[in-house]
């Protein structure tokens, strides 16, 4: 699903969260959103999730105008994406396999369907054989993988990640990008906010950088 931001602000009270920002993401695309602190990474993402509304401008995905977008119809735009957190946010009184397969059962999958495609999601992250485990006895890097079947489990159009490889060290926070890479192969959209310039710029995708709100390079196809 392709994605564009057209001239798009985001205000709260007295700050520019967001100013004037146009962005052009292609279907099955992969792109990176960095910036400092504060430079507009979150605001953008949550614009993106329907969590938020802009101030002013348009949001398209796939070409239909989040804008039109009702607040009974949320739920099923958001069922074309898949977020991966920082912080996992995993349940710990669950299994893996349960953490993964939580959003096929509010979605009302069968119980066939449900297993089917949450194996297939734990092995796609190489944690098949710790479905039965507790999310409490596995690694850091593990957490984030769960994250993340968790996340493709109902094969999204659009995967987006939020700092997913902030609590990493370097070579998970490798292997991590690989997989989103593995998604993008397959034709999934990726957007993955990240401050770590040094691992993002190795991967060689498209880099879009914001500065107080601002789109500082990498908007435009």
């Amino acid at each position: 699903m392709s994605v564009r931001f057209d001239r798009v602000s985001r205000r709260f009270q007295q700050r520019d969260a967001l100013r004037d920002v146009s962005v052009d993401i292609e279907s099955g695309e992969m792109v990176f959103l960095t910036g400092h602190s504060g430079a507009g990474k979150s605001t953008f993402l949550r614009l993106l999730m329907l969590l938020d509304r802009p101030s002013s401008g348009q949001i398209w995905v796939d070409g239909q105008s989040l804008e039109k977008i009702k607040r009974r119809a949320i739920a099923g735009y958001r069922r074309n994406l898949g977020v991966v957190f920082q912080d996992h946010q995993l349940l710990f009184d669950r299994s893996v396999f349960d953490n993964v397969a939580l959003p096929l059962q509010i979605a009302g999958f069968s119980i066939r369907d449900t297993q089917r495609r949450v194996r297939a999601a734990l092995d796609k992250v190489g944690l098949l054989d710790r479905e039965r485990a507790n999310p409490s006895a596995l690694s850091g890097g593990e957490q984030q993988r769960v994250g993340i079947a968790r996340a493709v489990v109902a094969r999204p159009k659009i995967l987006i990640a939020d700092e997913p490889t902030g609590n990493l060290d370097p070579q998970l926070s490798g292997e991590i990008m690989k997989l989103f890479e593995a998604f993008h192969r397959v034709g999934v959209t990726v957007v993955v906010a990240s401050h770590d310039l040094a691992l993002i710029s190795r991967l060689r995708h498209r880099i879009i950088t914001l500065d107080g709100g601002r789109i500082a390079s990498g908007g435009g196809l």
